[in-house]
This record gives C-alpha cells, sequence and structure tokens, in this order.
C-alpha cells in the first residue's frame, strides 16, 4: 500500500466546577429520562431545517436563543449534505434541554474511546495493573547457564515505552523508546543469566491473535494510530524515523530508526531538494511486508519531519528488540528470536509453572485511561477492551470481547440497539453510535465512585490534550471537557460542561458526512460548545454549592497533584 503523509487525531483540572451534590443525587433520573425525552420520531435534517428537527425544552429563552445560534452555525457551513446530530441534557434534572437527531446512528470516531474507557474503569477498577515478565522453565545454574528458551510474557500493558506517567498538559518522554525492555533486560542480566540455550520468544497469547479489528482500512495500518494490536506492545508499536535532509541538492535524505529491530528492511529512494521547494514524502509498504519503500523529496532547508511507521508483527518485534538488549549487556543467546501467539479457538489456560527472572508493572489504569483520553490513544483504547474482557470473562478473541462490551452497556441501561461498536478506539467505519447513547454513558459514569476522575481524563478546551488548541478565547475555553472524535468526513465532540450562567451539562455532537469539510465541521462544533456555554442557563430550583467531590479536588490541585 501506497500512502501520503498525512496526520490523524491520534480534562480538567482537579476542580471540576460542573460536578455538583444535586447532579450526584439526581442523575439516577437522567438515564431514563435522556432516552424518554429526546427518542420522539425525527426526519433526518439537513443544515436548512436543523433548529426545526430541534427538540428544546419549551418556554425557555436561553435555550431558543441557543437553538438560534445552531441553526445558524450550521447554514453558515454552506454544506447541505452533512448530517448532524446534538443533544444536551441538564445533569442535575436530568431534563434533555435540546435534541437533533438524537436517537438516530451516527458513527463516533474517537468518541468510541468514552465507552471502552469507562467500562475499563467499571469492570477493572482505577487501581488495576498490569504485569509483563520474563520467565524461563528453569533457573539459571551457578554459571550463569540457562537451559531453553526466555519468554517474554505480555498482558496488554499498553505502556512499555518511555513514555512519562502520568500524564500532564503534554506528551512527554524519558530515555529511548524501547526502555521499559530494557530495564527487563537489566533485570534478567541482574538475576546471573550469562547465556540462554535456546530462543528468546515473545508470548502474546494473553489475546487471540487478531491484530486488526473489524472495518479498520488497508491505509490504516502504516500509521501509528492503526498500529497492531498485541498483548504485546513496545513503543505503542511503531518505529520513529527521523528524516533529515542531505547534505547536498540531489543527496538522499539521512534517516535514523528506533526502536529498530532489525527485522525491517527500509528502502531509501529520497532526494534532497533546493531550499525553498515543496516536500513530498511517500511511504509505501504492502499488508505485513517488512519491507519500507520511503520515496518522495524535502527541501534543502526543511526542519527535521519525524514519522510514526507501525509495526506489524508486535510479538515478534518485541523478541527481536529484547535480543538485542540481551547481548548488549553481555548475555550470548544461541537461539533465535520469535514469537509465541495464541489459539483463536482455545479457552484461556492457566499458567504454568515457571521462573520469573524479571517483572514490569504498569501505571495505575487510571492513567492510562487519562493517556487514552487526553491523547486519543488508539492502541491503548483496544488494549483497555481485551484487558477488561480477558480478566472478567475470559475473553481471548474478538467476537467474545465485543459480547462482554456490548453485555456491559446494557447492563448501565443503554438499549442494545443504540451502540453498535466492532473496536474499541472509534478507527472502525462499522461503528455506529447514538448521541442519547453517549449521554447516557456519560451520565453513568458521573455517578461512579470514580466520575470526577474519569471526568478529569477528557480534554480541557483550550488548555490540553486533542483541546488544547480548540475553543482558546472564548467562553467555552476552560468550561468544556470533552472527548474528540475525528476520521474522514466524522466530526464529534462529547463530554461535560459549566455554562457561564452556572449550568451543569452533559452533551454529545456529531457531524457526518462532512465532505471536504472537515475544517468547517470543527468549527462548527466548537461554535455550538461557545454557544451552549455562552447561552444556557441552570434550572432556577437546581442550583446547589460545590460537592464534596469538588472540594476534594480542589484540595488535590492545591496539594500539585497531577489530575488532567
Amino acid at each position: 500500500m501506497t500512502a501520503l503523509l498525512t496526520s490523524r487525531e491520534p480534562f480538567v483540572k482537579a476542580g471540576l466546577p460542573y460536578l455538583l451534590l444535586s447532579c450526584l443525587l439526581s442523575l439516577s433520573a437522567a438515564i431514563a429520562g435522556s432516552r424518554s425525552g429526546s427518542a420522539r420520531a425525527q426526519a433526518p435534517a439537513t443544515v436548512g431545517r436543523a433548529h426545526r428537527a430541534g427538540r428544546s425544552k419549551e418556554g425557555r429563552s436561553d435555550i431558543a436563543r441557543f437553538g438560534e445560534r445552531v441553526q445558524a452555525t450550521l447554514e453558515s457551513m454552506g454544506n447541505d449534505k452533512a448530517y448532524w446530530g446534538l443533544i444536551i441534557n441538564d445533569a442535575d434534572t436530568g431534563e434533555v434541554l435540546y435534541s437533533l437527531n438524537a436517537s438516530r446512528y451516527f458513527m463516533p470516531a474517537s468518541n468510541a474511546k468514552l465507552f471502552t474507557t469507562a467500562m475499563a474503569l467499571a469492570t477493572l477498577g482505577p487501581d488495576f495493573h498490569i504485569r509483563t515478565t520474563v520467565e524461563s522453565a528453569a533457573e539459571p545454574d551457578s554459571s550463569g547457564h540457562l537451559e531453553g528458551d526466555l519468554v517474554l510474557v505480555g498482558r496488554g500493558d499498553a505502556n512499555l515505552s518511555s513514555r512519562v506517567v502520568p500524564f500532564a498538559e503534554h506528551a512527554e518522554r524519558n530515555g529511548p523508546p524501547e526502555k521499559a525492555l530494557a530495564d527487563l533486560a537489566d533485570q534478567v542480566a541482574a538475576s546471573g543469566v550469562k547465556e540462554i540455550s535456546g530462543d528468546i520468544v515473545a508470548d502474546d497469547g494473553y489475546f487471540a491473535p487478531e491484530r486488526y479489528p473489524p472495518g479498520w482500512g488497508i491505509d490504516d495500518a502504516v500509521w501509528s494510530y492503526g498500529a497492531a494490536v498485541s498483548a504485546l506492545a513496545i513503543n505503542d508499536n511503531f518505529i520513529s524515523v527521523i528524516l533529515h535532509p542531505g547534505a547536498t541538492i540531489g543527496a538522499p535524505l539521512i534517516y535514523s530508526a528506533a526502536p529498530w529491530p532489525g527485522i525491517y528492511e527500509m528502502h531509501n529512494d529520497t532526494l534532497t531538494t533546493a531550499a525553498g521547494t515543496e516536500p513530498k514524502l511517500r511511504l509505501a509498504r504492502d499488508p505485513d511486508s517488512r519491507t519500507f519503500h520511503l520515496t518522495g523529496t524535502l527541501p534543502l532547508d526543511a526542519a527535521a519531519r519525524e514519522l510514526q511507521l507501525a509495526v506489524t508483527q508486535p510479538a515478534e518485534n518485541a523478541a527481536a528488540i529484547l535480543m538485542q538488549l540481551l547481548e548488549a549487556r553481555g548475555v550470548r543467546v544461541e537461539g533465535r528470536s520469535r514469537a509465541r501467539h495464541g489459539d483463536r479457538s482455545a479457552l484461556p489456560q492457566a499458567d504454568s509453572p515457571t521462573h520469573v527472572l524479571a517483572e514490569h508493572t504498569s501505571p495505575a489504569l487510571l492513567e492510562d485511561v487519562r493517556l487514552t483520553n487526553k491523547l486519543s490513544m488508539n492502541l491503548h483504547a483496544e488494549l483497555l477492551l481485551r484487558v477488561a474482557a480477558r480478566e472478567r470473562a475470559g475473553a481471548t478473541t474478538i467476537d467474545e470481547v465485543l459480547a462482554f462490551a456490548t453485555g456491559f452497556w446494557q447492563s448501565v441501561g443503554i438499549a442494545p440497539d443504540d451502540v453498535q461498536l466492532s473496536d474499541g478506539s472509534g478507527l472502525s467505519r462499522g461503528d455506529l453510535v447514538t448521541p442519547q447513547s453517549v449521554v447516557q454513558l456519560l451520565t453513568y459514569a458521573l455517578r461512579q465512585p470514580w466520575g470526577a476522575d474519569f471526568a478529569a481524563t477528557l480534554p480541557v478546551a483550550g488548555q490540553d490534550g486533542t483541546l488544547e488548541t480548540r475553543m482558546r478565547g472564548t467562553a467555552a475555553a476552560g468550561q468544556v471537557h470533552a472527548k474528540t472524535g475525528l476520521v474522514e468526513h466524522v466530526n464529534s465532540l462529547s463530554g461535560y460542561a459549566t455554562s457561564r450562567r452556572g449550568a451543569h451539562l452533559i452533551f454529545s455532537i456529531f457531524g457526518n458526512n462532512t465532505g471536504t469539510h472537515g475544517r468547517d465541521a470543527l468549527n462548527a462544533v466548537d461554535s455550538i460548545c461557545v454557544a451552549m456555554v455562552e447561552e444556557l442557563a441552570p434550572h432556577k430550583q437546581t442550583r446547589a454549592p460545590p460537592s464534596a467531590i469538588n472540594r476534594r479536588a480542589a484540595s488535590n490541585q492545591a496539594q500539585g497533584r497531577i489530575s488532567r
């Protein structure tokens, strides 16, 4: 496959101003209210009929003004072929304030991560940790000789990298991308192993070998956002390639790659062009090929470019890197590096007796949820989905995993036909949800003991994550805490907001079939959020002082704890 070098996408400070005690006491009615208040039959609306299709609370001038602004915003796009859905609930009363096509299907893009991360927190708990181990059937003898294979066992940890955790405002790295694996190699060497008679084996059999969920595109597999899913994920299963112009015009580009396991090839047919010319880079790789073919040009005065190339054989990649690291530490390996995959038709087996020579423990699950939502990490969402289903139901195949997830969503009151997801990240073009189901999920999450922490994992408008540069300098900055979603012809945003008049809101906005008007659609979503914050008022009988959750969160912030 050939792909142009394009980019795809991939909250809150501790005090959550919209979390009120009255909200927590009344949200039990909101799940039912969201559905009954917005499930009335609605004909698909074109832009010109947006306000007529929208349902709003009668007799309130603030909602009438908001509806007029929604209509004006959608009409200003000049695109009558796009399809829009929107629902806003009062979090304190559960009332549906405004509804447009809220019971219709929309592709959610990364808003699907809301369903995945909430389910992971509910089923595994915020403090759940994942172990990655290096094991052997025997112990090394007194001379350091280890008979048999050395096995790296993965169980779905998405943070086997050098990423700094917890996330704080911006993604940071500390050390080489294979740092977590290097730490395991250090432990093996420290255990006294000097020679291994067998192979270095990477075992990702914790899940069935189904690397790509249904509905992912063939071009997705080239780049890091579409990296293969495996119980072993080193550096998010991508290779970082840094490109620099050559020394002279006509010279090939200079590149470095890390981590480079030695099982891939890079064919570099690039050229350096005159300063000021347009860069034109292309990357080609056939499905499952281990050969990357880089072509195109980069001007002499260009800054370095990074390409994040997806790994298609994650376990093989991990085994090769671990073998390199061990040999660099003086450990002699007589065998080769290889992978061991699970059987998609086999039942999960109990662990056989082994000797653990090294172990890595993941950050708390809440911190991975924060990364997943703040930065919209597709692979992290896929692994959270699979780990939850594996741990709680013994599920290994994608069909079993999705059945577990569907059962969970139904158990919290979401109608079976309101959510049709075939992956955990939203990258699948087969995913469909209704706006009302998203609001129901967000309502459920807010009622849980981990609800405030979940809300704090969402990007903050104008401040961090995938909303860092959006809605800056508007009334919505700092007041909208929501998950973004973006794939071709899809733009979505769902989460929590506090209006400047004190209303506590739960909302979901979808734009589908936006065609070539992607930037216009994003601006429309942001304009609707600004209108929501500027116009909507609280129910006059639901005003309440900050809840105990707010006071606790504010105390955490004062003590300098990371809670973004």
